[in-house]
């Protein structure tokens, strides 16, 4: 047994298995067991004690073992080299996977706010055209819609001037302009702009929203706005085709706050007075019903 080992015997493991004698006297380390004795004489590196092991080690022993651990330490190297290689393909594939998700999303939303922007264009072709008043005060609605206030009044739209005077008598004030649009959802129709306003234009110019046709003052009547009838002689609440309501009412007309209803949709506030009152007379068929695509 191994806890028994004798100096001869040892010498004789030593010849076998050409380890360095004990010297006589001395005898194997009993705290291992006889397997841990053998490997250890040996030179294993056994788990758990490869300390013990290794400062056992021959010289020899130690430079290959040395080698080995060269040559594991290789192909770890190898190893993590391959690996290196191939991480930063995938981690590459990761970003342009991520990106072909993003680009769609981006795509998208780019196309719809240029949607959005082309259809707000389409709408813009009118604008409100007391845009500029000071001071400007909201009255009833009567044969078209009445305000107070001074300052530039502009064209709805594009249009052709029919009518440019300051002194009609048929309206307060004299003012008396008129314009026939050429364009957006009231294409044909004509406007009226009437009583305390002087001409800016001449019959047959060409006007757009950002014309000024007429400069509104402080004057006794205020002004009125609305449609006109087609030849530009009148209010189109006159015409039988509307109800045939003159100045003498009854108010609202129909076409008053058909009237109103567009220059809503443009900003300007609808009448507090009679603006949600029940309407006389009625909406000729060639007239636009609705305004709200015009509303931003």
């Amino acid at each position: 047994m191994v806890g028994g080992v004798t100096a001869a015997a040892a010498v004789a493991a030593a010849v076998v298995f050409g380890l360095p004698a004990l010297r006589t006297g001395t005898t194997a380390d009993t705290s291992h067991t006889a397997a841990g004795s053998v490997a250890d004489s040996l030179g294993s590196s056994i788990v758990g004690d490869t300390g013990h092991a290794v400062n056992k080690l021959p010289r020899a022993d130690a430079a290959k073992s040395s080698q080995l651990g060269k040559s594991s330490s290789a192909r770890s190297k190898a190893a993590a080299k391959a690996t290196a290689a191939t991480t930063p393909a995938k981690a590459t594939k990761a970003p342009a996977k991520a990106s072909a998700a993003k680009t769609p999303s981006k795509a998208t939303a780019t196309t719809t706010r240029r949607t959005a922007k082309a259809q707000k264009a389409a709408t813009a072709v009118y604008l409100n055209p007391l845009r500029k008043i000071s001071g400007l005060m909201v009255e009833r609605i009567d044969m078209g819609a009445d305000f107070g206030g001074s300052g530039p009044v502009y064209a709805i739209g594009d249009g052709v001037i029919t009518n440019a005077t300051a002194d009609s008598p048929g309206w307060p004030g004299g003012g008396w302009i008129t314009y026939q649009l050429t364009d957006g959802p009231a294409k044909g129709l004509v406007v009226y702009l009437a009583e305390d306003v002087t001409p800016t234009v001449q019959v047959g110019q060409h006007v757009t929203p950002n014309t000024v046709i007429a400069n509104m003052y402080n004057g006794s009547a205020g002004i009125e706005t609305g449609w006109a009838m087609a030849d530009s002689s009148s209010a189109e609440s006159q015409l039988p085709e509307a109800g045939g309501i003159s100045g003498n009412g009854p108010f609202p007309t129909a076409v008053g706050k058909n009237f109103a209803e567009l220059l809503n949709a443009l900003g300007v506030p609808l009448s507090p007075f009679n603006g949600s009152a029940a309407t006389y007379g009625v909406v000729p068929s060639n007239y636009p019903s609705s305004y709200s695509d015009l509303k931003a």
